[in-house]
């Protein structure tokens, strides 16, 4: 059945979509230390852009603090440039060979911010998933057009994917939920 091939061929798709919506929510500073906040920030070094994490090992000690210990000694300075312009609203300090990366309290309007943030990352994520909803969906209509899905089995198809869109959207709601309570919104 044809119908069915086009609703399994996009779960794939819409489980990567939310996977990458929720790794995404996690780089979301909420006020405790997390190494997803830093470890895909981009250092210009050795001539090239690489993520944090391949120049050295990243932990969090504290709630509120993010310890960067590089693996070669001479990168402590364009890391701390790098954490400087990353947007994360935090000072890093070098101590010897490793960076202390001290996270802010949160003010009101950051915290406003962030929930904008959180929606409109929610809001692409759907889009993706509508995006892949109206393919299948295309592909039903044309299969039943073209006489190899019958009308009944494309009414079928039509609940049974508007049913997989709302359980991937309900997903997105909870992690956005999920979050906003992190960010105590």
């Amino acid at each position: 059945m044809e119908a069915k091939e086009s609703i399994n061929k996009i779960k794939p798709e819409l489980a990567k979509a939310v996977e990458f919506f929720e790794s995404e929510l996690a780089k979301v500073h909420t006020g405790r230390a997390s190494v997803a906040l830093v470890e895909d920030i981009l250092v210009d070094c050795f001539g090239s852009k690489m993520p944090l994490k391949q120049l050295g090992s990243i932990s969090c000690p504290e709630p509120r603090q993010i310890l960067i210990q590089p693996w070669d000694k001479s990168s402590v300075e364009a890391i701390e440039r790098a954490v400087i312009a990353s947007g994360l609203g935090a000072s890093p300090v070098v101590d010897k060979d490793v960076i202390r990366v001290a996270l802010p309290v949160l003010t009101e309007e950051f915290r406003k911010n962030l929930m904008r943030t959180i929606s409109e990352k929610a809001e692409n994520t759907r889009q993706v998933i509508r995006r892949w909803r109206e393919q299948a969906w295309k592909e039903i209509q044309d299969g039943a057009r073209e006489g190899k899905i019958r009308e009944d089995d494309k009414f079928r198809a039509k609940d049974e994917l508007q049913e997989l869109v709302d359980e991937y959207n309900k997903k997105i709601d909870e992690f956005s939920e999920r979050k906003k309570k992190e960010l105590g919104g």
